[in-house]
């Protein structure tokens, strides 16, 4: 009926098992992905598939940085190297960075250089300068030019420039330098120079000099002022001013007499000469055809002539009143020349100019050397550093040189403890019932034996049975790295496990231990 509840009837009702709906396996298996999914984004801050802010820098060299190497504005981690790569046509490297948002802006007069981390960081970082706030700034995926970048200059650079024709020619620069100044001239030498000057020595005839400068500057500056002309048409009345004097020597004929006959002496001279002037004139048409040139080039020097002429104008009109100002400089300077300030020093840098000369030679031998660690810090000893150590399942998967400080933190952490006599670490040693031969230590006849209180498992490394070879007379650059996981772990064919035997004293397990080098591990 219309209105009355409807009592469900009880032989109706769907059983448990057969309702339809998720099954709670499902339905946790959907909520186990969603909360994976928070917390990935709650953690790493990072859609997946896309990148931040990217900006790319050509350098001449990359083989100072390399991938994930980090990103700093003034000593702050703002990002990383995500990729290197070849710029086409040429030899230098394009290195992709991304940078976080607090590294950003990032103006287009940015700088990027590459600097060398502190050593226990190890390998180099790319140092950013933003730039300026008044230049505009860069967007994702834009390219600093090379000419904003710079790498390290490494020592073996700085080796290369220094050669030794380069190291003799800045010697003997030196040496020159200080002979020219401190020179006392002989008396043949005085012979033809001037009274004033005789018995001096270059600097301080240089001094005496500057007293004169005023002088000098003041007369070019006449001069000058007389060859720009007054007026505009100057050239065209100094020709008409050449041509009356030339009619006003036609009128004087005795002058022009003179003239005449110093001019057939000159003729007469310049006969007894035929066979050079010969030649002279022989040589004459190739040096015209190089004129020609020269004056072809000459003429289309004159219209950046004549501009350059018309804007040094104002430059010359200043140069008296420059000179006049220079005065009280000169007066001032005059003193600083003399012998008790410049001149003195001059005289006492001189011994230090032959001591320079020794510490030049003697480095001839120092930089070889110093070469040859370079090239075996950098090529060696930091790559094998660098290294991870594959040793399960002890593996840290950290780099070998990491390794070892961690190694410092934990004896550290070992001994803190301490009693009267200062920080001690205890350990504790003990005998077992399985005997282990140790060997003849230093090839002794006499075999120690130690006793463990289980039978050892191996070495870790395996101790190959011999030392790896050693040559002295071989350069450290030129050997290869180390392969430091080629040694493998296991027993050794010189560990033995021979017939139990009474357990040796203490004092001999010690010594056993110590001869071992601690190569075996339970």
């Amino acid at each position: 009926m219309l209105g009355r509840s409807r009592t469900p009837d009880p032989e109706h009702r769907v059983p448990r098992k057969d309702r339809t709906g998720w099954p709670a396996f499902r339905v946790g298996a959907v909520v186990l992905a969603v909360l994976a999914v928070i917390f990935f984004f709650g953690f790493t801050k990072h859609v997946p598939f896309t990148h931040g802010f990217r900006v790319r820098a050509v350098f001449t060299s990359a083989n100072s940085i390399r991938k994930n190497s980090p990103v700093r504005i003034a000593g702050v981690n703002v990002g990383k190297v995500v990729s290197i790569d070849g710029e086409p046509g040429s030899d230098a490297a394009v290195v992709t960075m991304e940078i976080d948002r607090k590294g950003l802006p990032i103006h287009k007069d940015a700088t990027f250089k590459v600097r060398p981390r502190i050593f226990l960081e190890g390998n180099f970082f790319v140092d950013v300068q933003p730039g300026t706030p008044s230049a505009p700034t860069i967007d994702s995926g834009d390219t600093i030019p090379i000419a904003q970048t710079s790498t390290p200059v490494q020592l073996d650079q700085v080796l290369t420039a220094l050669q030794g024709g380069t190291r003799r020619s800045l010697q003997q620069l030196l040496e020159g330098l200080g002979t020219a100044l401190t020179h006392k001239p002989t008396a043949a030498e005085d012979r033809g120079a001037d009274p004033s000057t005789r018995g001096e020595t270059a600097a301080k005839s240089l001094n005496d000099a500057i007293a004169f400068g005023g002088r000098a500057f003041r007369g070019t500056a006449i001069v000058s002022d007389a060859f720009r002309g007054t007026q505009d048409h100057d050239l065209s009345r100094l020709i008409r001013g050449l041509s009356r004097t030339t009619e006003g020597l036609g009128r004087n004929e005795r002058q022009l007499e003179a003239l005449v006959v110093n001019f057939n002496r000159t003729t007469a001279a310049t006969a007894a000469e035929a066979g050079n002037l010969s030649r002279s004139i022989a040589l004459l048409a190739p040096t015209l055809v190089h004129a020609n040139a020269a004056f072809d080039a000459l003429n289309a020097a004159f219209p950046n002539t004549r501009a350059f002429a018309r804007e040094i104008l104002p430059g010359v009109r200043e140069t008296p009143a420059t000179i006049d100002a220079a005065f009280p400089w000169i007066a001032q300077a005059q003193p600083f020349l003399g012998p008790n300030e410049l001149g003195g020093l001059v005289d006492q840098l001189a011994p230090a100019t032959d001591d320079l000369a020794s510490v030049v030679d003697a480095s001839l031998q120092l930089l070889p050397q110093a070469d040859l660690a370079s090239k075996c810090a950098t090529r060696v000893i930091l790559p094998a550093g660098n290294i991870k150590i594959s040793d399960p399942p002890l593996s840290t998967n950290t780099e070998n040189y990491k390794e070892f400080w961690y190694t410092m933190v934990g004896l550290a952490g070992e001994g803190q403890g301490l009693d009267g006599n200062g920080m001690y670490v205890r350990f504790q040693p003990g005998g077992g019932d399985q005997t282990v031969s140790l060997g003849q230590p230093g090839g002794s006849s006499n075999r120690l034996f130690a006793n463990a209180v289980a039978k050892p498992l191996g070495t870790r490394p395996a101790f190959p049975g011999q030392r790896p070879p050693y040559k002295p007379d071989v350069p450290c650059y030129t050997q290869q790295l180390p392969d430091l996981n080629a040694a493998p772990t296991g027993p050794s064919d010189l560990l033995t496990a021979p017939t139990r035997t009474a357990a040796p004293s203490p004092i001999a397990a010690r010594a056993a231990r110590a001869a071992r080098g601690g190569g075996s591990t339970p």
